[in-house]
C-alpha cells in the first residue's frame, strides 16, 4: 500500500509517513476490504489489529478459500488477481468516512489527472526501470571498482520449494510427509515451530521425512521438536555450497565498511538495496531462512547450548550459508550476519528514496520525455560541450599554478632540487610559469 501510494502519487507531493500507511491499513481493515491470514488451522485466531510486520499476512476478505485447488493452480502459483479485483470492487467502503480519515491524517487527494497510472508501461519496461534504478541508488551509496559482477545478467532457475516440484496429480508419500507437516506448523502459534517448518521447503525429501516421523506428538515435548527442527536445517544449509548471498561480492565489501564505520542507516539502505536485485526464489529462501535465524537467536526460553547465547550459534551455524566471500575477514562477516538477524524485519522493505526514484523514471518514460535526464538523486551536475571544456582547462590550470606555488614556497628543498623542478616544469608548461614568476622570471631571478 505504502509503495502503491508513493509510485502513483496520489496525494501529490506530500510527504506520507509509513505511520500513517499503517493507519490508513488499519481503517481498510476495519471496513472489511481485507482481513489478517490466521495462522492456526484449528481455532479461532483472528485478529482484527494491522500489523506493520514483513511476517503477517493478508488476503481480501471475500477471496475464496478454495484457490489453493487444482484448477486453481497454474505452475505453483495461486492466481487470485480476478479475485482481489472483484474484492476491491465488491466490498462496501463508506466514501465519507474515508474522507474523514484522510482529513484526519492530514492527507488530501489530488484531482484524477496528476494520478500516476503506468498501465500503458509494458511489464518488462518497468521491471527494467527497477533494476536500473535500484543499481543507481545503489552506487551512491557503495564505491565499487568494478561493475561487472553487478550489471551482468545470469538467466538463473527457479528454485521452488519441494512441494511446489511435486507433479500436482501425484500424491507421493513424501508429498504427504511435507503436507502433514505443513498442517503441522500452522496449528501451531509457536514461531519457532512454525518458522522451522517453512524452512523445509527448500530441504532434501529424505531430511523432511526423517524429521516428520521422528517428531515427538506430546505437548510437553515441544523443546525435543525445536531442537530437532534446528539441527536438520542447520546440517543442511552447513552443507550448503553456494551461499543465499553468492550475487556482487563487491557489494558485501562497501556494506561491511558501513557497519564498521557506525553508519548503519546507509548500511541498511545498501542490504536492501542490494537484496531487491535477488531473483525472486532465492530472495524468498533467504526471507524464510533469515527469519527462523531471528526467531531462534531472540528466544531466551530455550538455549541452544550452554555456554553461548542462542544468537552466536546461530551465527556460527548459518553464516557460510548466508555470506562466504573470501575478501571479508571473519570479524566482518560476523557483523555483517548479525546485522542482518538483528534488522531482520526491516531488510527485506524497500526504500522509500528507491520508490521515488522509481517513480519518477517512469513518469518520464510514460510522458514521452528524455529519462536519461531524471536520474534520481545525483552528485554530479550537467554541463554542454563548451562549458565541460572551458571547466577542464580552468580547473587544470588552477591545480597546476597550485602545484608550481607549492615548488616554489617549499622550504625543505634545496637549491638544486628546486631549481631541478621548476625547469621541469617550465619545459611542459611556460605559459602557466611566466604568468606565475612573471618580472622574476624575465629578470632572471630565478
Amino acid at each position: 500500500v505504502y509503495a502503491h501510494l508513493l509510485q502513483n502519487k496520489y496525494f501529490g507531493e506530500m510527504d506520507i509517513s509509513r505511520t500513517k500507511v499503517v493507519r490508513l491499513c488499519q481503517a481498510l481493515m476495519d471496513y472489511k476490504v481485507f482481513e489478517a491470514v490466521s495462522t492456526r488451522v484449528f481455532g479461532k485466531d483472528k485478529r482484527t489489529v494491522f500489523e506493520d510486520s514483513s511476517c503477517s499476512l493478508y488476503r481480501f476478505s471475500n477471496a475464496s478459500s478454495q484457490a489453493n485447488s487444482p484448477s486453481e493452480r497454474e505452475g505453483g502459483h495461486f492466481r487470485l488477481q480476478r479475485q482481489e479485483k472483484r474484492a476491491l470492487l465488491s466490498t462496501p467502503v463508506k466514501s465519507e468516512s474515508l474522507e474523514n480519515l484522510l482529513e484526519n491524517l492530514s492527507l488530501k487527494l489530488v484531482s484524477s489527472p496528476q494520478v500516476n497510472n503506468f498501465s500503458t508501461l509494458s511489464r518488462q519496461v518497468i521491471n527494467e526501470v527497477w533494476r536500473e534504478q535500484t543499481i543507481a541508488r545503489l552506487l551512491q551509496l557503495i564505491d565499487l571498482p568494478l561493475l561487472d559482477s553487478l550489471l551482468e545478467y545470469e538467466e538463473m532457475t527457479e528454485r521452488f520449494p519441494q512441494t511446489q516440484q511435486e507433479d500436482q496429480h501425484r500424491v507421493t508419500s513424501n508429498y504427504l510427509d511435507r503436507e502433514i507437516l505443513k498442517a503441522f506448523g500452522d496449528s501451531q502459534a509457536d514461531e519457532w515451530l512454525s518458522a522451522a517448518i517453512d524452512c523445509l521447503d527448500y530441504l532434501p525429501d529424505q531430511m523432511v521425512v526423517d524429521v516428520s516421523r521422528s517428531l515427538p506428538n506430546r505437548p510437553d515435548a515441544a523443546h525435543v521438536g525445536k531442537l530437532l527442527l534446528f539441527d536438520t536445517i542447520g546440517r543442511h544449509y552447513s552443507q550448503k555450497k553456494e551461499p543465499l548471498l553468492s550475487h556482487a561480492p563487491d557489494i558485501h565489501l562497501g556494506i561491511s565498511e558501513h557497519l564498521v564505520n557506525g553508519k548503519t542507516d546507509q548500511a541498511l539502505e545498501a542490504i536492501q538495496l542490494y537484496l531487491k536485485l535477488l531473483d525472486g526464489s532465492t530472495r524468498e529462501e533467504f526471507r524464510r531462512l533469515l527469519y527462523f535465524m531471528a526467531v531462534v537467536a531472540q528466544n531466551s526460553e530455550l538455549k541452544l547450548q550452554k555456554e553461548s547465547d542462542n544468537r552466536m550459534v546461530v551465527k556460527r551455524l548459518f553464516s557460510k550459508a548466508i555470506v562466504n566471500n573470501k575478501m571479508l575477514s571473519k570479524g566482518k562477516t560476523d557483523l555483517l550476519v548479525l546485522f542482518l538477524v538483528d534488522y531482520q524485519k526491516d531488510v527485506l522493505k524497500i526504500p522509500g528514496t528507491l520508490h521515488k526514484m522509481v517513480s519518477d523514471k517512469l513518469v518520464a518514460l510514460q510522458q514521452g520525455k528524455d529519462s536519461s535526464l531524471v536520474s534520481g538523486y545525483t552528485f554530479c551536475q550537467r554541463l554542454d560541450e563548451s562549458e565541460y571544456h572551458y571547466s577542464a582547462q580552468k580547473t587544470t590550470k588552477d591545480e597546476l599554478l597550485t602545484l608550481l606555488k607549492s615548488i616554489d614556497e617549499d622550504m625543505s628543498l634545496s637549491a638544486k632540487e628546486r631549481k631541478k623542478l621548476l625547469n621541469q616544469f617550465y619545459a611542459t608548461n611556460p605559459a602557466i610559469f611566466l604568468q606565475y614568476f612573471g618580472d622574476r622570471a624575465t629578470d632572471g631571478a630565478m
